[in-house]
């Protein structure tokens, strides 16, 4: 559903030989705000080797869409990544830090609390 699917609804049909409609409703479609931003990583924890991969992911648990997706690392400025996930792949010793994703569904921007990657 979307918000403009809000308005007056009735159906119709034959009944024997005449037409015959039900009453209108009025249905209204509210935004859901967004909550439940949380952030995993495989493999878990964060903690991965000098060299491997890290894939990050953001989940909502409630929030009417559509929803945008950034991604940021503590201390740098422009984002990261635009999707649900984010692969760092070969990582380096710059690639440990706090790591964050954020959520807009256009009104409203929530995020996920910050992850902490070690590379070992």
């Amino acid at each position: 559903l979307q918000r403009n699917h809000s308005g007056r609804y009735h159906c119709g049909g034959w009944v024997v030989s005449h037409w015959s409609e039900s009453k209108r409703v009025t249905v209204t479609v509210h935004r859901v705000p967004l909550s439940g931003v949380s952030l995993s990583a495989q493999p878990p924890g964060g903690q991965v080797a000098l060299g491997d991969s890290l894939v990050l992911s953001c989940k909502v648990a409630a929030g009417t869409g559509p929803l945008s997706f950034s991604w940021h690392r503590e201390g740098s400025g422009a984002p990261l990544g635009t999707g649900p996930s984010l692969e760092l792949q070969h990582v380096g010793d710059n690639d440990s830090g706090q790591y964050q994703c954020r959520v807009s569904d256009g009104e409203s921007v929530a995020e996920s609390d910050p992850l902490n990657v070690t590379v070992l």
